[in-house]
């Protein structure tokens, strides 16, 4: 199939943005990777009037950090994040994901603020960001602002971003003393959209967990932060506080049916996913 007609800009400031944003409203959208949205206007499941091509603003590209936090543009591709010495050792979560997002060819063109705007229930990015406590970094005509992960993310492909603003960047704090990420998820095939998947950081000290955080994906609207599953896991971890984490997550977790596999088996993979991953972040075998 082939997309609706649509008229297209491509502006070579901010300011140009959001004048384009102003006048146009609601009809326009953001070309950034156009992973996502160009097979959605190819399926006529969107007909945006103009596509906004904000390629041309290099100041949205680039991995910057500081002595607390690591920062992303909105614009660096996927694979450049994959790539990143700096994201690789200072937010290690982020790198163990990377592998999962898609496949190579999408990864060379998809954005890493794309994934974040798009807010796609099965993405591992939205859940690394949870996970993280970090922040998205908002930009509109009015100025800047930034809003936490877990309160940016409000429903199904639903964010706090408002009409006229885009995702500019994201922050996240890097790895602190005794703290482990450890990622995970399943598929049918490689590439395909999660069934569920899990991404999970605490401060470890042998077999000790503190500070657990859970931020599961694939299972709801938004990436859901399994609270009482991680609080069960706090101490020194064994096969009976395992099993009371797992236990937990049918009060944390209200999984949805959908294409690719019922709600109880979503449950069911939860817990299987959690097993493996504090299994990692403690080097239990």
């Amino acid at each position: 199939m082939k997309p609706a007609p649509f008229a297209y800009e491509k502006p070579g400031t901010m300011a140009e943005l959001f004048g384009l944003l102003a006048e146009h409203g609601a009809d326009a959208a953001i070309l950034a990777g156009g992973q996502s949205l160009m097979a959605t206007m190819n399926m006529r499941l969107s007909a945006p009037e103009i596509l906004v091509d904000i390629n041309g603003l290099k100041e949205l590209s680039g991995i910057s950090v500081s002595e607390d936090k690591l920062s992303i543009g909105a614009l660096t591709r996927h694979c450049d994040v994959a790539s990143s010495e700096d994201v690789a050792a200072r937010v290690p979560l982020i790198h163990l994901a990377m592998p999962y997002v898609a496949h190579a060819a999408i990864r060379n063109r998809g954005t890493f603020g794309g994934s974040v705007a798009l807010a796609d229930p099965a993405s591992e990015i939205p859940a690394c960001m949870v996970c993280l406590d970090g922040e998205i970094e908002i930009t509109g005509a009015m100025g800047v602002r930034c809003v936490p992960a877990t309160t940016y993310f409000k429903g199904l492909y639903e964010t706090d971003l408002q009409e006229g603003e885009i995702v500019t960047a994201v922050h996240v704090p890097v790895l602190g003393d005794g703290e482990r990420h450890a990622f995970d998820e399943i598929t049918r095939r490689h590439g395909d959209y999660a069934m569920a998947g899990l991404a999970a950081s605490a401060s470890v000290s042998g077999t000790t967990l503190l500070n657990v955080r859970l931020a599961y994906f694939g299972v709801a609207g938004t990436p859901v932060l399994a609270i009482k599953a991680g609080a069960a896991l706090e101490g020194t971890i064994n096969d009976s506080c395992i099993s009371a984490a797992q236990n937990a997550l049918d009060s944390d977790l209200d999984p949805f049916d959908d294409i690719g596999c019922s709600a109880a088996t979503k449950l069911h993979l939860a817990k299987v996913l959690l097993d493996r991953v504090v299994r990692r972040l403690v080097a239990v075998q």
